[in-house]
């Protein structure tokens, strides 16, 4: 099983995006929101475009965005 890693806002939106099915909606100031629709209706999720995340951070969006971590840490 791999583990997260600090990883910046760009890299978690990148990951996202390409392999999740996450489209940018919008941005206000340095957070961008997520989302993507699903069979159990709308999926959302804000990340801070940082340079770090911190691993707390990461797991409240991943948890918003309805992805295991463990699926997540394979694009790591």
């Amino acid at each position: 099983m791999r583990k997260l890693k600090v990883i910046s806002g760009k890299d978690c939106i990148k990951i996202l995006c390409k392999h999740f099915g996450f489209q940018a909606l919008r941005r206000k100031g340095s957070h961008i929101t997520l989302g993507k629709e699903s069979s159990s209706g709308r999926i959302g999720t804000v990340v801070p475009d940082h340079d770090e995340l911190r691993i707390g951070t990461l797991k409240s969006i991943l948890e918003l965005a309805e992805v295991k971590e463990e699926e997540f840490a394979r694009f790591l």
